[in-house]
């Protein structure tokens, strides 16, 4: 799987542009991954903050994440502005019927795919060795576009998920 996703992030954007990873609880197929594509270029499009326009970008990643992002740089994101995003992202869940706001359900890396694994179920999946401190992570917690490039997708051991599951002492 070919998980190099940082030449699709505009590099004309503030390394402190404010970023919003919205992860579904399914993979979509091709044509709805089209139709989503275009939903978010109209809405960056047409993203306001108090009358400005924000300069912002929409994609979908790995035809499972929603990634929105505003550079700061030139219009300030303000409530309105950001309820408008959420509010496009709950029509897409809507419209797909999928969880988009569902946080307890993490993306990993394994055997080439993403998989999905509930947070309660990560001790189970380490001592089964489904995950090891080096499967890959979907760090969904990062908020800027730098923190996006270098941490979205790192080894389980270089997260916050690392203090959270016991893996089996290797012999």
């Amino acid at each position: 799987m070919n998980l190099q996703f940082q030449n699709q992030i505009p590099a004309e954007f503030s390394d402190t542009s404010k970023v919003w990873i919205y992860q579904s609880s399914r993979l979509f197929t091709m044509s709805e991954a089209l139709e989503i594509e275009a939903t978010l270029e109209q809405f960056v499009a047409s993203w306001k903050s108090h009358g400005e326009e924000v300069k912002g970008y929409g994609n979908l990643f790995f035809g499972q994440f929603i990634i929105l992002m505003a550079d700061e740089t030139a219009t300030g994101v303000s409530g309105c502005s950001t309820d408008s995003s959420v509010r496009i992202v709950k029509e897409i869940e809507q419209q797909y019927t999928v969880q988009l706001f569902e946080r307890q359900t993490l993306a990993f890396v394994v055997k080439d795919k993403i998989q999905l694994l509930p947070l309660s179920q990560l001790n189970y999946a380490a001592e089964n060795e489904f995950i090891k401190a080096d499967t890959l992570y979907f760090n969904n917690t990062v908020l800027t576009k730098k923190e996006l490039l270098q941490n979205w997708i790192i080894p389980i051991n270089n997260s916050w998920l690392s203090k959270r599951i016991a893996f089996p002492a290797l012999s």
